[in-house]
């Protein structure tokens, strides 16, 4: 990526050499094209909210920005990148959507988020930092910003317009107005489950803003609620999103041992809230990281999964079979993964591919669960 700063090699977290996805997008471009064509002046406190593998405040690193993900994977990328570039540790500051943000901001950049809830969220936490003389720019490709992001930062923030597009990308002004009457944070947010769901009828389920299918039960996790797995001692729920699966499975067997993993930091916190507000007696740990990496090989007896096939905009199967090669490696011979997805999807072909077996658990005209048991 050539701009004003320098230029960089960027890559995504985990490095794949058969990945033709880049580690940053022509918003990302434009936003640092329209910084130095303005002379926008990124002194004082420089905060970078939702930048997706770091390329913005690698680029940005002599400022000494602070960037703020919910994205364990963007997170380390943003760490590869910045070594890569010869940035000295602690130049930028990394931080979580969970953590307390900057007390000023002088400067705030925002990539657009897919989740307009998560950018409302992290809007109204670092609204208090933000004064009259903070430069606020958002970006985003054209088909991320719509009509609503754009009444979300005038309502939060101040008066809101936007530029014209360049290369299908476009920017978003914002002047902070600090007398504005901000609403109240709606996250995180809690719900009761319905009735009919096995183990979780009628429990709370806590939701931080971001994580899929935030004030309802989603159709799929519904059903792959009334086809969980009975026994095994140590079991995962593999991309846990609000924590929901793995709290069924201990409260169906209070003797499990329940690990909840999921990348993003919004997603393991609301596991967290969900298995505490049930007051499940088992033992549970919770961990944000790449899958299963850092898992004990031969440490699991079974996995539960439901993958994503999105990466941000970008359909792949990439997070999927890393999720089952994962799991394949943290069973013990004779540990299985259970998994639901999309009929479409095909993944009793991976998953024949990888384990040797595959086996339909139960289906309906949308949503097949499956079973692969490690062999050797």
């Amino acid at each position: 990526m050539t701009t004003a700063w320098g230029e960089f090699e960027l890559s995504r977290f985990p490095a794949d050499p058969r990945d033709r996805l880049r580690a940053w997008d022509a918003s990302d471009a434009y936003l640092l094209r329209y910084l130095d064509r303005e002379r926008i002046a990124l002194s004082g406190t420089v905060v970078v909210l939702g930048d997706r593998w770091g390329a913005l405040v690698t680029a940005l690193a002599e400022h000494r920005p602070v960037q703020i993900t919910d994205s364990y994977l963007s997170q380390e990328a943003t760490r590869v990148n910045l070594a890569r570039a010869g940035v000295e540790p602690g130049t930028v500051q990394l931080l979580t959507t969970q953590d307390p943000p900057p007390e000023q901001v002088d400067v705030l950049l925002v990539r657009v988020p897919k989740s307009l809830a998560l950018l409302e969220d992290q809007l109204l936490r670092l609204a208090p930092a933000v004064h009259a003389g903070t430069v606020v720019i958002g970006t985003g490709m054209v088909k991320e910003i719509h009509t609503s992001t754009l009444r979300l930062f005038e309502r939060i923030l101040g008066p809101t317009r936007t530029s014209q597009a360049e290369q299908k990308a476009r920017l978003i002004h914002c002047t902070p107005d600090p007398s504005l009457e901000r609403p109240e944070n709606p996250w995180p947010y809690s719900y009761a489950l319905p009735a009919g769901v096995g183990a979780v009828s009628g429990r709370t389920v806590v939701n931080h803003a971001g994580v899929f299918c935030a004030d309802r039960l989603d159709i799929g996790t519904r059903f792959f609620l009334a086809h969980l797995p009975e026994g095994g001692r140590r079991i995962v729920d593999l991309g846990c999103g609000n924590g929901v699966v793995g709290t069924a499975v201990a409260l169906a067997d209070p003797t499990a041992e329940v690990l909840f993993v999921d990348e993003s930091f919004q997603a393991v916190a609301s596991a967290e809230a969900t298995y505490k507000a049930n007051g499940v007696p088992g033992h549970a740990e919770f961990r944000v990281g790449d899958g299963l990496a850092g898992v004990a090989d031969g440490s699991v007896d079974v996995v539960l999964n439901n993958p994503p096939f999105h990466s941000h905009q970008a359909t792949s199967d990439a997070t999927a079979w890393r999720m089952f090669s994962g799991a394949k490696r943290a069973l013990r011979p004779g540990g299985e993964l259970w998994v639901i997805g999309n009929r479409h999807l095909g993944y009793h072909v991976t998953l024949r591919r990888l384990f040797g077996n595959s086996r339909l658990v139960a289906s309906d005209p949308k949503f097949v669960v499956l079973k692969a048991v490690r062999r050797g």
